[in-house]
């Protein structure tokens, strides 16, 4: 890959111990912390980083332009839920298996996954984002325009749930990346929005096991158990949930194929 712009990820990977357990903390090049990972049995925690570097270096290589806007988003302060570089890419590889012309993403962040999805649009495809925070939207602004894709994406700022009603679709791709305890409602507009054939994706579904608990009382683990059970009984959709370990942690995701009416 060299002579490419392409370069691997330098995250550092930090170990306490306490207690006789192992806390993994994977902090990136921009000084972020990526994954945090509690009372884990330490050679399984540094096999995670390991081979998601592995993985990232040789099948998702950042370039530079997605760099800068990992650096940008620390810099700016926003929170470290970027995707990682192998879930862009997989995110890129459902562009362009789906041809897709429109996607709408829910939840922008600092635009490092809207970057890696616009890039693999057909011509004159477009992305609609949404995101809720105005920093967080001036920021991804500003990284998509470094990446040249300003003309392919519309930033919508403000509540999803607000903004949802008033969009046009069917989308061929819906990624949904946002508040998780509206993750329900979120679904519930990605299908009004689709055709027989959209994607719809949602991340973070696992929540480090929590997922399994059905009395817990965080809200956000509550919005992924109710958003799953829709996927199981929508007589529209034929959906799988995968649990995956990485440099963002134990976490994973859901994805759908819409059906006919």
């Amino acid at each position: 890959m060299a002579g490419k712009g392409y370069r691997q990820r330098k995250d550092k990977i930090v170990i306490k111990l306490h207690n006789a357990l192992y806390t993994l903390v994977v902090i990136n090049e921009a000084g972020r912390q990526t994954m945090r990972v509690a009372d884990y049995p330490l050679a399984d925690a540094e096999k995670w980083a390991g081979v998601d570097a592995y993985f990232s270096a040789l099948l998702a290589p950042d370039d530079d332009v997605l760099q800068a806007a990992l650096a940008a988003n620390a810099a700016a302060g926003l929170p470290a839920h970027d995707v990682s570089a192998t879930q862009g890419k997989m995110l890129a590889l459902f562009t362009r298996m789906l041809r897709a012309a429109r996607i709408l993403e829910i939840g922008t962040l600092g635009g490092y996954s809207t970057i890696w999805m616009a890039r693999a649009l057909q011509p004159d495809g477009r992305i609609t984002t949404l995101e809720a925070n105005p920093q967080h939207a001036q920021v991804a602004s500003s990284n998509i325009a470094n990446a040249g894709l300003s003309g392919c994406v519309d930033i919508h700022i403000g509540a999803a749930l607000a903004i949802l009603p008033t969009l046009t679709g069917p989308f061929d791709l819906i990624f949904i990346d946002a508040d998780k305890k509206n993750n329900p409602q979120y679904l519930q507009a990605a299908i009004s929005l689709s055709r027989p054939g959209t994607v719809i994706i949602a991340d973070n579904i696992v929540r480090g096991g929590a997922v399994i608990d059905a009395q817990s009382e965080d809200a956000n683990v509550q919005g992924v158990r109710e958003c799953l059970q829709m996927l199981a009984d929508h007589p529209q959709l034929d959906a799988t949930a995968l649990q995956t370990v990485g440099e963002k942690g134990w976490d994973g995701f859901a994805m759908a194929v819409v059906n006919a009416a």
